[in-house]
């Protein structure tokens, strides 16, 4: 079975601007274009996405989502095979808040050294064609599904 992964695509109305984030470690750090994501994360087969997908909101923004009003978006499949599941919903988000949870790497590689990096190490706000831009590829449907429930 594929990998799962479940995230929220937070929005707010003025313009309308999307938040997506950029992923820490040493992978990401000089790549931009196609490297953000929506904050998201994996989740077990037994597992509710919905409920996953607040908690990784939580670990990678540091912000609490209340439990209602997220409007499904559906799911994509990456490259890896990787299927991501997804919501939308509407909030504000301070970017000088981000706190990110962090993990440990072997840094540089076969060095014998541990580094720890955040999940996130940082968060934009951007209309939904920078978005479409700077996030994965396969991400992208996420914010035209959104656009469209946005639509009258």
């Amino acid at each position: 079975m594929s990998k799962r992964s479940a995230g929220i695509l937070l929005y707010r109305l003025d313009g309308p601007e999307l938040l997506i984030v950029h992923p820490g470690g040493p992978f990401f750090k000089n790549k931009d274009v196609g490297a953000w994501s929506l904050p998201k994360g994996e989740y077990e087969p037994d597992e509710d996405p919905r409920a996953a997908a607040l908690r990784e909101f939580t670990e990678e923004t540091g912000m609490d989502l209340p439990d209602h009003d997220l409007v499904a978006l559906g799911e994509v499949e990456l490259r890896s095979g990787k299927v991501i599941q997804a919501w939308a919903a509407e909030g504000d988000f301070d970017l000088e808040a981000l706190r990110s949870n962090t993990f440990d790497l072997e840094w540089p590689p076969r060095s014998g050294r541990r580094q720890t990096f955040p999940e996130v190490d940082r968060a934009l706000w951007c209309d939904p064609s920078t978005a479409r831009t700077k996030l994965n590829p396969a991400q992208a449907p996420f914010v035209d599904r959104l656009l469209t429930h946005l639509s009258p």
